[in-house]
């Protein structure tokens, strides 16, 4: 299947989320390497690794990563997770979605991190309004990009997001609900509400629920 298109743009707010001080970052699904770029301005001595399961989106990347390998993370081999642990910051910018085993994932970074070392992740919200509508309609289609994108395997809330990153043996300690400007949004927001408590549930938290396009999370392993 064809990947998701590649962009030149970063997400600020998920640079913002990367500890300034990491030494050693691993991103997965690098991409084009545009956020490899901006955290490299803002921390040029540290060793920035790149991983993409596309051979040309990893050529472009190893533009302004220190290097970047060709491979899908669900088939990396102990070698590669050997190589890896000393890796202080794994980053996913919209990529755990795409596994097919996300919870696998975490948990095999869990038990290689480092003790100072945290995951950081953008992950879409499929609570966002605009799919509880196109839900409602039956017009639930995938596209290139986006919310519904043909490559997303795996679907995630705010709830369900913390779950996994619990289950895999991480707390967050830092998130941002990614919000923008959608003014069309109100009429569907008032119904959501409604529907909430129809059901019974706190109707406050399902709007606020409603309105993220994306989370993005900081991760630190939970104490024993």
């Amino acid at each position: 299947m064809k990947q998701t298109p590649a962009h030149d743009g970063h997400n600020p707010d998920l640079l913002r989320m990367i500890p300034q001080s990491a030494s050693r970052l691993i991103e997965i699904g690098c991409s084009s390497g545009a956020l490899a770029r901006a955290y490299k301005e803002l921390n040029p001595t540290c060793h920035y690794r790149g991983v993409d399961v596309d051979p040309e989106y990893a050529e472009i990347a190893r533009n302004y990563t220190d290097e970047c390998l060709t491979l899908d993370i669900e088939h990396g081999d102990h070698e590669f997770w050997q190589k890896n642990a000393d890796r202080d910051c794994w980053i996913f910018g919209d990529t755990l979605e795409h596994l097919r085993d996300p919870w696998l994932v975490l948990s095999r970074i869990k038990s290689h991190l480092p003790a100072h070392g945290c995951v950081v992740a953008c992950i879409p919200n499929a609570q966002h309004w605009s799919l509880q509508v196109r839900l409602c309609l039956g017009d639930f289609r995938y596209q290139d990009s986006g919310l519904l994108d043909r490559t997303h395997l795996r679907w995630f809330t705010r709830q369900t997001i913390i779950e996994m990153f619990d289950q895999a043996g991480f707390k967050i300690e830092a998130g941002i609900a990614r919000t923008f400007d959608e003014p069309n949004r109100m009429p569907f927001i008032q119904l959501i509400e409604q529907m909430a408590q129809s059901a019974g549930t706190d109707s406050s938290q399902a709007v606020q629920d409603a309105l993220p396009l994306q989370y993005v999370f900081r991760a630190v392993a939970k104490s024993n």
